[in-house]
């Protein structure tokens, strides 16, 4: 009998399956999952003996600035650093300039990011008070990953503040909303709390009082709509209980930074480089986001990639730009959790795989099953190293984390069958496709569709 013949072969790994992790072979066929187990022949073999081969991580939010913020970065560097990282997709979201908010806006990034992307992708649409009663339709486009809302204001023009704009967003469309949850009208009330070259003040200016309360508006919007709401970059525990109650219809993200910086000791020892909207909080901030942790609350773990020209960062607070780059750093600094004990890995693989599925309804994507897309971020869990400038492939050149050491790296990185890296070794071409969604993308017959 002629054995079957598959592209590729992860031979000899520890794949983390759906319903338990085994040593086994994965095989691959045109771009998907063709076989668990079992024998072939493969015309690439790569031994993955030692290694943990993960469900392809995907990070539902990253600012890569282009159009118009280049400076600090762009759709090809952006992504360069995600798979670099072990990111195999990314949610990219609309404050940019001009914001991405409209059709053509849309359309202008899929052109953009087409041969220049690293990993698969997909647009978020901000919503404005002008475009609030289109949002139905905008979040339908090809290749979005539905609406974002910035509740306050950050990097960026988009902003929308008031309730009676907030509630014809949410009443305009079906698909799960995003929200940057700060309140804005609070946020000027407490401008005179920021004290001119002191970035520790950054969070009494945002305090958690001003997280809660638009967190607690956008709750009650969403009841009295009945539209599902995805609460990002959750920095409060209080946000967390109160979130805890209203599980059927806001889902909520948290980031490795939010977990992993405490205030007292950042700003300190990195300044403005600490600086982000919602900020790095206190110590207590950072361990009850810990104990909401274990209370399974938080959904997924998305990086909130924001870089910045380190000359920007420099300058004195307040005139400092908000954000701090994260795509390539997500899965190292999440494995180094799991290294001390903090979560399981499969806690890990939940919320950057099967989580992002699950709450967006993608297609193909989020865990590692026949049918599936060949998605694999594969890690050396035991790998002990150094974050050092030079691994670095955002355009913005700095990282927060640069001169920590961690435990469990990222060796490999394949996306629908494709070596897109393999030890800090990049492929010759990026070969990123914009992903698929439940909502917006209808199957085809066969043969209409690779």
């Amino acid at each position: 009998m002629t054995l079957p013949v598959f592209d590729l072969c992860l031979k000899n790994g520890s794949v983390v399956l759906p319903d338990a992790t085994v040593v086994t072979d994965v095989y691959v066929r045109e771009g998907r999952i063709a076989r668990i187990g079992g024998t072939g022949d493969a015309g690439r073999v790569i031994d993955c003996t030692g290694l943990t081969i993960l469900p392809g991580v995907i990070d539902t939010q990253v600012h890569f600035r282009e159009p118009g913020l280049t400076g600090a970065e762009d759709l090809a560097t952006g992504s360069m650093a995600a798979v670099m990282g072990g990111v195999t997709a990314v949610f990219e979201m609309p404050n940019t300039r001009p914001a991405t908010d409209r059709p053509e806006a849309v359309l202008d990034k899929l052109e953009r990011a087409r041969g220049r992307m690293w990993c698969d992708h997909a647009f978020y649409v901000g919503a404005t008070t002008e475009n609030a009663d289109r949002c139905g339709e905008l979040e339908m486009l090809p290749g979005t990953a539905g609406i974002k809302i910035f509740m306050g204001s950050s990097t960026g023009s988009l902003l929308v503040s008031d309730d009676a704009v907030l509630e014809r967003v949410l009443r305009s469309g079906r698909r799960r909303v995003a929200i940057h949850a700060e309140d804005e009208t609070r946020l000027h009330e407490r401008l005179s709390e920021r004290r001119a070259g002191d970035p520790s003040s950054h969070p009494v200016w945002r305090d958690e009082e001003t997280a809660l309360r638009a967190t607690q508006r956008i709750v009650r919007l969403a009841r009295r709509t009945g539209r599902r709401i995805h609460v990002l970059h959750v920095t409060t525990p209080a946000e967390l209980e109160f979130l805890s109650a209203h599980k059927d219809i806001a889902s909520c993200e948290v980031t490795p930074q939010h977990l992993t910086l405490a205030g007292e000791e950042a700003y300190a020892e990195l300044g403005t480089l600490a600086q982000m909207n919602p900020p790095i909080r206190g110590r207590k901030w950072r361990d009850g986001l810990w104990y909401w942790m274990g209370q399974g609350v938080p959904d997924i773990i998305g990086s909130d990639h924001a870089p910045h020209p380190l000359e920007a960062k420099q300058r004195s607070y307040p005139e400092t730009p908000s954000g701090m780059p994260g795509v390539q750093t997500l899965l190292p600094l999440m494995l180094d959790h799991v290294a001390h004990g903090r979560l399981s890995l499969r806690r890990v693989v939940d919320m950057t795989s099967a989580g992002p599925q699950r709450l967006f309804g993608l297609v193909r994507k989020g865990r590692i099953a026949v049918g599936y897309d060949a998605d694999f971020s594969v890690v050396d869990l035991a790998a002990r190293w150094t974050v050092q400038r030079e691994w670095l492939a955002s355009k913005c050149g700095w990282s927060p984390f640069v001169g920590r050491e961690l435990t469990g790296r990222p060796m490999g990185t394949i996306i629908r069958g494709n070596v897109v890296m393999w030890e800090n070794q990049l492929a010759p071409s990026a070969q990123g496709e914009p992903l698929l969604f439940d909502a917006t993308d209808r199957p085809q017959s066969a043969g209409t569709r690779a």
